[in-house]
This record gives C-alpha cells, structure tokens and sequence, in this order.
C-alpha cells in the first residue's frame, strides 16, 4: 500500500513549484544561458583562453552547477511529471551531457557542451512553437522528401545516360548525377557552371534542366515551406482555441463564485428577517 506524502514533504514541494514557475526564475536561468553561450564563444578564443582560461572554466563549472540545481528543483517539485515532459527530458539530456567527464579519449565531448545552449528552445516559449512545428511536420515532409527522391531518380537516370559519357566528373554515375542536380536544385552557379557547359555540346540540354529546376526548386521545395507554415498555423490555432477555452473556464468560475455569493448574501438577510421578526413579536 501506497504511503500517502507526509503534509511537510507536501507543502515544501508546493513551494519550491511555485518558485519553479515563477517567470523571474525563468528568465534568469535564461539569462544564465544566454551568458553560458558567450563564455564557451570565448573558450574558443586561444588568446582569451591564455589571459582569462582558469576564469572562464571556473565562470563555466559555476553555470553548470546552477542548471543542475535548477534541474534538481523542478525534478523534486514535478516528480513523475518531469519525465513526462519531452523539454524537461532534453533540458536533463543537454546538461548530463555537460557532467560526462571530457578527458582522454572522451575530450572530444567537451565541444557538445555547447549543446546547453540549446536550452534556450525550451525556456522561449516562441522557440518551442516553432520547433513543435517543424516537429509536426515531418510526417507531411516526409512524403513531400520520397517524391521529391523519385523526381531525383528519374532525372538522375536520364542526365547519366544522356550527359555521362561526355561530362564523366558531373553525370558519369548515379550518385555524381544526384549530387550535380542538387547543386542545380540549390541555383548554385547552375548556369554558368554546368548547364551551359553541357549546352555546348548539347544545344537541346536546356529542354532537361529548366523543367528539373521548375519541378525541383520552385514546386517541391515550395511546398515544404507550405507544409511547415500549415502545421505552424494550426498549432497556433490550437493554442489560441485552449486560451479561448481557459478564459472561458475562468469566465464560469467566476460567475459560479459571484452565484454562490448572492446566495449566501441572500441566506445572510433571510435570517437577518427572520430575527427581526422574531424580536417583533417577542416586543
């Protein structure tokens, strides 16, 4: 059986919440962080490191041990919860990562430490939308991405086997042909570059490439972005429906506290009547 929580336990851990989730706290671990980013910006700095290297570690070694006291307060407050939260997971993920010892053939970890700064994703809640979205989307990009491979292949295909055996180095096999039609997808010196190259010895090749950029570039990629601004809509729509929802709640609560009110008000005169009778006809 279950112990129930002893009330001291309880109480301490309604404090600490509180404390927890207070906007103060949150902006000045943001603060921290931000902080944070600048002093590993200037670790990388070998000048820096030989005038200020022992202050910037120590400066360093005191922010990490504020972010693994933060973590230990919002794990004591949520308990469960916590790991329930996928940023509460990351934001614990981001800072063990920081506490794994950096030396021998680990050192290399020492550079994932720039890694806490990503903890500014889950303290900006405007970060968070953005990400929720993009996370959101993946299953429409997803499909956009295998259409967009097929499209690939297709191309691929019929660049090697029409441009392969003159241009070897662009379009000699599949792979050299995918990777010189996503330079082309991307506009980078497709024109003066490769397509006109090839146009001169194959004057028709304009014919191959003006449809691949207009399929690729200006269609498919076009859509991700529509798929991305879609899914960040509705995300918003439904964050600004929950707050329309809350403030309806509120709005209930309310009027439910203002009726019981009244009603108390009008038991408080009825019995004030049924006093006043009372010493009436008693007088």
């Amino acid at each position: 059986m279950e112990l129930a929580p002893k009330p001291a336990a309880s109480a301490l851990r309604l404090r600490v919440k509180a404390f927890v989730e207070q906007p103060r706290f949150g902006q000045f671990i943001l603060v921290l962080i931000l902080f944070n980013a600048v002093l590993l910006g200037m670790e990388t700095s070998a000048a820096l490191m030989a005038q200020y290297g022992s202050t910037l570690l120590l400066l360093d070694k005191i922010l990490l041990s504020v972010f693994v006291v933060e973590l230990l307060l919002r794990m004591f407050a949520y308990r469960a919860a916590f790991f329930k939260d996928p940023w509460s997971v990351f934001d614990l993920v981001v800072v063990a990562i920081a506490l794994i010892p950096a030396s021998g053939p680990l050192a290399v970890l020492r550079s994932l430490r720039v890694l806490r700064v990503l903890r500014v994703l889950s303290m900006v809640p405007s970060m968070r939308r953005v990400v929720s979205a993009l996370l959101g989307s993946l299953p429409g990009l997803s499909s956009i991405a295998l259409v967009l491979v097929l499209i690939y292949y297709v191309f691929a295909v019929m660049a090697t086997k029409i441009f392969g055996a003159a241009f070897p180095e662009w379009f000699g096999s599949i792979g050299a042909s995918f990777y010189t039609l996503f330079q082309v997808m991307t506009l980078e010196s497709w024109s003066m570059g490769i397509a006109r190259p090839v146009m001169e010895l194959f004057p028709h090749s304009w014919l191959f490439f003006v449809p691949f950029i207009l399929v690729a570039t200006f269609t498919m990629l076009n859509l991700f972005i529509a798929i991305i601004v879609n899914t960040m809509q509705t995300f918003s729509d439904e964050e600004h429906a929950a707050q329309r929802e809350a403030e309806k709640q509120t709005e209930l609560l309310e009027q439910q506290l203002m009726h019981s009110e009244l009603k108390a008000i009008r038991e408080e005169l009825q019995q004030l009547r049924a006093a006043l009778k009372q010493s009436d006809s008693s007088d």
